[in-house]
């Protein structure tokens, strides 16, 4: 399919793939490239930044950066130079560091977050507590395990790593440990105790 392209230069762009629309975007720099498939409004992408598969909405994007595929950057987001936003992230309203990862299945709302920042697979900012908004801030150089849930308004500061599997709901200090689970328990053979149960 063609790409539709409105009020936008595309110019200086490295290459185009196919399927794209693009409208009142800003590119700055050399070698952007925007693949297959993607919808961009109102957004600025600077140099060396790689677009695929994604759908972006009133950002910026700074150099050196991978979006997609299938991320969804929302209004009001800044993103740093030498980021990774992968498969099925999406954000909205926040501020990402320069050499931060956020590679799949995440969901950053409200949020400031720090430089190089790993975030990891399946983690929430809890941003909407029912009535309001609210902020979470995450610290440069923080890890953040897969599973974990952030429940705003919180801090993390820098330098902390927050275990896979945790709710968070204390701020933290500078390089702190952060676990936040409840400790799994086995039933021996509950199981086969069921099983013949419901067969009598």
């Amino acid at each position: 399919m063609k790409n539709k392209i409105k009020n936008s230069d595309i110019s200086c762009l490295k290459s185009i793939g196919a399927n794209n629309v693009i409208i009142d975007c800003v590119f700055v720099g050399e070698n952007i490239v925007i693949d297959n498939n993607c919808t961009l409004r109102n957004c600025i992408i600077k140099e060396g930044t790689y677009i695929t598969d994604s759908y972006l909405d009133n950002c910026v994007v700074g150099k050196d950066t991978k979006i997609g595929p299938f991320s969804r950057i929302r209004p009001f987001t800044q993103i740093g130079d030498n980021c990774k936003i992968g498969n099925f992230v999406e954000i909205k309203n926040s501020k990402i560091g320069s050499g931060t990862k956020v590679s799949h299945l995440a969901y950053i709302g409200d949020a400031i977050v720090g430089n190089n920042v790993n975030i990891g697979c399946g983690v929430v900012v809890c941003n909407y507590d029912g009535i309001d908004k609210n902020v979470t801030l995450i610290g440069d150089n923080s890890f953040v395990g897969s599973n974990v849930n952030l429940i705003a308004p919180l801090k993390i500061a820098n330098d902390s790593y927050i275990c896979a599997g945790s709710t968070v709901t204390k701020n933290t200090s500078n390089g702190d440990f952060v676990i936040g689970r409840v400790k799994s328990q086995s039933n021996p053979n509950h199981l086969y105790y069921l099983k013949n149960k419901i067969k009598k």
